[in-house]
């Protein structure tokens, strides 16, 4: 097999892990920078930890080194448009017109998000193509309803049907 087949059966076999979908955040000098990622995860409960991988050529990764805060905005369901948006290669101040946000703790909140987390950055790793943030949440909220948006198979999606996590766990 070629590198180039490993490759994208890698992808179509990883596809098969669904994901949340969120946008990134920064505020540097030249203002807001933000990027589509579903690379993310909780890492740690003690401390609050959280960890992002961003490409190496990503333009929200200066930024985030700069100001050393990123946000996590966890998309809702309805945001598939303004994933496309923060996927592209629009110019960082056009990704953000029409979109309501301020800045809180010193990153970009996204008002409409299902939630967000602010983070301080705490260490970079490098991992492969990618430099893997870890981040010290400082802050956080969510909306008490709303249905996030899932990746899956190189789709956008919702959750179906729900399943309480407590009917996951044996007695």
């Amino acid at each position: 097999m070629t590198a180039a087949v490993d490759v994208q059966r890698y992808r179509e076999t990883i596809g098969h892990f669904a994901t949340g979908v969120a946008v990134v955040t920064a505020h540097g000098t030249e203002g807001p920078a933000g990027m589509t990622a579903n690379a993310l995860c909780s890492l740690s409960l003690d401390p609050l930890l959280l960890l992002v991988c961003f490409e190496r050529s990503a333009r929200t990764l200066p930024m985030v080194k700069q100001s050393e805060r990123f946000a996590v905005n966890i998309l809702r369901h309805e945001q598939h448009a303004l994933s496309g948006v923060f996927a592209s290669k629009a110019p960082e101040r056009e990704k953000f017109q029409g979109v309501p946000w301020r800045l809180h703790e010193g990153a970009p909140v996204l008002e409409e998000a299902l939630a967000w987390l602010v983070c301080e950055l705490r260490e970079t790793h490098a991992g492969g193509d990618h430099t893997i943030c870890v981040g010290t949440v400082v802050d956080m909220h969510y909306r008490p309803k709303g249905q996030p948006l899932v990746w899956y198979q190189g789709r956008y999606g919702t959750l179906g049907d729900e399943v309480p996590a407590e009917a996951n766990f044996p007695n």
